[in-house]
């Protein structure tokens, strides 16, 4: 049974920098697709960052420059690197898989 864990994330202040790591545990083959998504309060999840095995990941327009995103193409691991944190930043984080699979998500706080 594939299971997503997730770590990082907290209060971080306005103007900081946090990095969220994302693995998969359990699958015998590297996944396709990793992604970061995230929802904030008042709004629907979007997607923040993905990365596809062996192609250039990519970050939500609305957050390149700030958001940057890694992956190891031989590793089940994703990690999202979040820079000038913003208020606004504040929300649930999810990981998600191939687009089926969720992580329980951890909570990202920056104050103001």
């Amino acid at each position: 049974q594939v299971q997503l864990v997730e770590s990082g994330g907290g209060l971080v202040q306005s103007g900081g920098s946090a990095r969220l790591s994302c693995t998969a545990r359990g699958p015998a083959f590297i996944l396709h697709r990793l992604a970061w998504y995230r929802q904030v309060p008042g709004k629907d999840r979007e997607l923040v960052a993905e990365a596809k095995r062996k192609q250039a990941p990519n970050v939500a327009n609305n957050l390149k420059g700030r958001f940057f995103v890694s992956r190891d193409s031989n590793k089940n691991t994703i990690e999202l690197e979040m820079n000038d944190r913003k208020p606004e930043d504040s929300g649930v984080y999810y990981c998600n898989s191939d687009y089926t699979l969720w992580g329980q998500g951890i909570q990202v706080t920056v104050s103001a």
